[in-house]
């Protein structure tokens, strides 16, 4: 069976657990080249070592501070060294709601009680990242006169929800940009595109005792959904695609509909 993926060279931000490092399976198992990129740390070694176990031979380590722009050009150095090219870019570190409030779900806190510092860190990370990660990866696919660009987002009601400042701004703003990115990269051939979950899932950004909780009363989505629908962005099926916000829960269905 010829896999889909073949010589397509990905980077993968926040890759070493949840979203990022399924994501990062599942682009492997379809036989792309991905490099997981996260913050040095043994998490990232690790993440990398598990996959190779698992027979992937074309994984590979990219340490990589969404926050910094040294990092990130770094980074775009060792793809150009390394690889000479890049496909697509997965855009999807970020911290969540936890990091400024554990108990952000059981006791919602309204947002003058949220720290400045803690606000800045998290926009830091979860706008500034994209922006800094894009804008040090693009100027090689706009060379290359082609690429995708993939950033993960949330669901609307997150963005409206009780309790969730600073997360909720941090992924209407994303998607905003998201949305700009499309405009202004339309005329060099390069795609932007929204992927998001389509509900809670089971993540790093939810503390165990509270995702004990919640599996009590209703079904996490498990990380893996992402799969299906991170496949179709990164292959040649969705060329020509650009500006649009998937939601994987509903990915068949509107993969269905399209192809009407």
């Amino acid at each position: 069976m010829v896999k889909s993926l073949m010589d397509v060279h990905v980077v993968v931000t926040g890759a070493s657990s949840g979203l990022g490092y399924a994501m990062a399976e599942a682009l492997l198992g379809e036989g792309a080249k991905v490099a997981l990129a996260s913050r040095p740390s043994p998490k990232l070694a690790e993440a990398v070592k598990k996959l190779k176990d698992k027979g992937y031979t074309t994984v590979f380590e990219l340490p990589l501070d969404v926050r910094s722009e040294e990092s990130v050009e770094d980074a775009v150095k060792w793809v150009k060294t390394e690889w000479g090219q890049i496909d697509v870019l997965v855009n999807n570190a970020g911290i969540g709601m936890r990091t400024v409030n554990p108990n952000f779900l059981t006791e919602p806190q309204p947002f003058f009680h949220v720290s400045p510092e803690g606000f800045r860190n998290l926009i830091d990370t979860n706008v500034t990242g994209y922006f800094l990660t894009s804008r040090g990866f693009t100027p090689l696919m706009v060379e290359q006169g082609k690429g995708k660009i993939i950033n993960i987002s949330m669901n609307y009601e997150t963005m409206k929800r009780k309790g969730f400042v600073p997360y909720g701004p941090s992924r209407a703003a994303t998607e905003s940009l998201s949305y700009i990115m499309a405009e202004d990269l339309k005329e060099f051939g390069v795609s932007v595109n929204m992927l998001l979950p389509g509900g809670a899932t089971v993540t790093g950004m939810i503390p165990d005792e509270v995702r004990k909780e919640l599996e009590g009363n209703f079904q996490l989505l498990k990380p893996e959904i992402m799969a299906k629908p991170i496949v179709f962005l990164a292959s040649e099926q969705s060329e020509g695609i650009t500006g649009e916000r998937l939601v994987a829960t509903e990915f068949d269905n509107w993969l269905k509909e399209r192809n009407k």
